[in-house]
């Protein structure tokens, strides 16, 4: 059976067109920041995820701990390399009874290692985390 050429680029024409719908073109617009996330699960229910990304000027560090209750109030600590870059109080909020920390630092030469630990006074539970970029 013979095709002519015509219908032959039009269909290759539509499945160039179907593919990039469908799977993007990756270029320079879609490039993101290096960066390394870690989920997991903490000592009793909750589950937390750690997430470090190459910023403009820096580094970004963002901690969550989803226990699904309001109101609970966990003390965090974020360390890179050994230097502490967060600690304080962290209460989860509605809807999803979560709560997110976020702390910038300078991102100094070598591989950077971030550690989280996030502590609940009222129950004992603990979670966790630690990432590496770089």
């Amino acid at each position: 059976m013979h095709i002519p050429r015509s219908s032959r680029r039009l269909a290759i024409a539509g499945t160039l067109v179907v593919g990039t719908a469908l799977f993007g073109l990756a270029g320079p617009a879609d490039a993101q920041s290096p960066r390394v996330i870690q989920r997991g699960h903490c000592s009793a229910s909750s589950t937390f995820k750690l997430k470090l990304q190459q910023e403009d000027r820096g580094l970004e560090a963002e901690y969550e701990v989803d226990q699904n209750k309001n109101g609970v109030t966990w003390n965090v600590t974020l360390t890179d390399n050994g230097h502490e870059v967060f600690s304080g109080p962290a209460t989860t909020k509605a809807p999803s009874g979560s709560f997110e920390v976020k702390a910038r630092f300078r991102n100094n030469p070598g591989a950077d290692t971030l550690v989280a630990q996030a502590t609940n006074p009222a129950t004992g539970e603990t979670c966790g985390g630690q990432v590496t970029l770089g």
